[in-house]
């Protein structure tokens, strides 16, 4: 990439994994996806490394994926290619959101998010493959997408996050959910003031560290396992192609805009706001 929209630094047995787009409030296109799966990669292969936390700059963890018009023309060029259908954009965002964000989910070492500000849809996607969760006091959560006509993100693990009446209530809304909600429902494992953040995530993640590494990987594999046997992997592949429905209808009511935009001015106001 042009920018160093993702930082990595090793400290001890820790790797510190940073978004650096704050200016776009850490939004997500290819490269970024590319360049953070790179730093995962790396930190994954770093014997010396036992944790992982994922962090960002600025004011908001992410306002999920970018939105910008030169994304949407980038899609259009180098993705659908003039090309009718949905395959090529199917193809495209189960490469780069659901079969990434799985992979994150799998990475042998503990993963830690530490979330402060806007969390919103595709940011989702960064936070909830991360094994634990750190939010900031004033850390809010959305995903707006149903104002898209879409069912909710590429990754659909509200139900397992929040349970099924306040996964609803999520997509239902769009509202934002307070980081004490999250905590109280059990997505978030503690709440710490903004200017602590960093700190105490590293406490955690160091205090992680200490542990026996195939023991962590042990632990880790037994509860990823048995969200799989409880059907979390095949609920999520289901609901990835009823989002790509949900993508088509949309296109044929947006006359053929390829990522269904009908509503992408509110969706940015919702990340600045």
């Amino acid at each position: 990439m042009s920018e160093d929209a993702i930082l990595y630094e090793a400290q001890g047995p820790v790797a510190l994994i940073t978004l650096n787009r704050p200016g776009v409030h850490n939004a997500q296109n290819q490269a970024f996806l590319i360049d953070l799966d790179a730093a995962y990669r790396r930190a994954e292969r770093d014997r010396d490394v036992r944790v992982i936390v994922l962090k960002a700059n600025g004011k908001n963890f992410s306002a999920g994926h970018d939105m910008s018009p030169p994304q949407y023309e980038w899609f259009e060029k180098e993705v659908i290619r003039g090309q009718k259908g949905l395959g090529p954009q199917y193809d495209w965002e189960r490469e780069h959101y659901l079969e990434l964000t799985q992979r994150w989910h799998d990475i042998p070492k503990p993963t830690i998010a530490a979330v402060q500000g806007k969390c919103i849809a595709g940011g989702l996607m960064l936070a909830w493959p991360c094994d634990l969760i750190l939010a900031s006091d004033d850390a809010q959560f959305s995903d707006p997408v149903v104002r898209m006509g879409i069912g909710g993100v590429e990754y659909h693990a509200h139900t397992w996050e929040f349970g099924h009446r306040k996964a609803k209530e999520m997509l239902f809304t769009g509202d934002y959910m307070s980081a004490d909600e999250a905590y109280r429902l059990g997505m978030v494992n503690h709440v710490v003031p903004r200017d602590q953040l960093l700190e105490r995530t590293l406490d955690l993640a160091n205090r992680i560290a200490r542990m026996d590494p195939f023991g962590l990987r042990m632990a880790k594999l037994a509860v990823n396992r048995t969200l799989d046997m409880m059907g979390q992997r095949n609920a999520m592949a289901a609901v990835f192609d009823l989002h790509h429905l949900a993508h088509g209808n949309s296109q044929i009511q947006n006359a053929g805009d390829p990522v269904g935009g009908m509503n992408v001015q509110s969706m940015k106001a919702a990340a600045k706001g």
